[in-house]
């Protein structure tokens, strides 16, 4: 076995799952808490590129050092995103919340082409250039060849992302009441828990983490467009499926189960196969199981 190229394809499949983990946690949250495929999450995701482009731009004219850009840039995203989050929620979702299963994905469906349509109107339906904000890095150098800074600072930022919402799930009041919300929604309200305002906190988490994401992989790759939500939304959902809908560590686990699982095939099999082995792994899952690595079977009480 070739084990340099091993080790490139783990770390490469590394960076693509910590990617899909932080969009697969908007949408485990969003499922936990209200039962809702947000299927306008990955256009979040895009939307969060976009924002981090026009702002790279106006700083770079302006002569900030490239590393500045990028964490002014993501701070911009996150909070541009977060707000988008919010709106979305109170205005798709809400109204809708005591309707069936059908009209709030619609609703979802609806706020993604409206996302998308609204960046090709307002900026272009192009693919257009995304500066690389992210220096190289003296201690990277030795091991560049396999795993740049680029796939370091997603790697680490994503790491400490995921770690920083697990602590603020598990030892916050906010946290206290988003698990409570999730495991009985009306018995959290009964004890006094503001389920309005746990499920506007979840929008704005999720659309923060899908912003940061979208900002480290647009300077990562180098380019953007209007479509890349679509796509990479779609995989977040089904790393959200493996992991276990609803978990927030299986959302985790199961964003970098498809990215290492999609490395090590399009290496070792094709390129060509990639989305299509992605989606293989979903339906096997689907059938096989439907929980997901870390989810639990629902017992229904008859």
């Amino acid at each position: 076995m070739d084990w340099q190229y091993f080790t490139e394809l783990f770390l490469g499949g590394l960076t693509r799952g910590s990617i899909y983990a932080l969009i697969a946690i908007g949408y485990t949250m969003v499922y936990g808490i209200i039962e809702l495929i947000n299927f306008a999450h990955g256009e979040v995701y895009m939307l969060g590129a976009f924002v981090g482009l026009i702002i790279a731009g106006v700083l770079g004219i302006m002569g900030f050092p490239a590393p500045a850009i990028l964490v002014i840039a993501a701070v911009v995203a996150i909070i541009y995103c977060a707000g988008y989050g919010y709106t979305m929620e109170k205005i798709a979702y809400k109204p809708l919340r005591g309707a069936g299963r059908l009209s709030p994905l619609i609703s979802a469906i609806g706020m993604s082409l409206f996302l998308q349509n609204y960046i090709i109107l307002a900026q272009t339906s192009d693919f257009l250039p995304f500066p690389r904000l992210i220096p190289d890095f003296d201690f990277i150098e030795p091991i560049a060849h396999v795993f740049g800074s680029s796939d370091f600072v997603i790697v680490v930022t994503s790491a400490f992302s995921m770690a920083g919402l697990t602590a603020f799930i598990k030892y916050t009041k906010m946290g206290k009441a988003m698990r409570a919300t999730a495991q009985n929604r009306k018995m959290a309200m009964l004890l006094g828990v503001d389920s309005d305002k746990v499920i506007s906190i979840t929008f704005i988490l999720g659309s923060s983490l899908a912003a940061l994401g979208g900002v480290l992989i647009a300077s990562h790759v180098g380019m953007v467009n209007f479509a890349i939500g679509f796509l990479a939304g779609i995989k977040a959902f089904t790393a959200a499926v493996l992991g276990g809908i609803g978990s927030i560590p299986g959302a985790m686990l199961g964003g970098l189960f498809l990215g290492l699982s999609e490395s090590f095939a399009t290496g070792y099999i094709s390129s060509d196969y990639e989305d299509v082995f992605a989606f293989t792994l979903l339906v096997v899952f689907l059938i096989f199981r439907p929980s997901g690595i870390m989810g639990k079977a629902k017992v229904e009480k008859v």
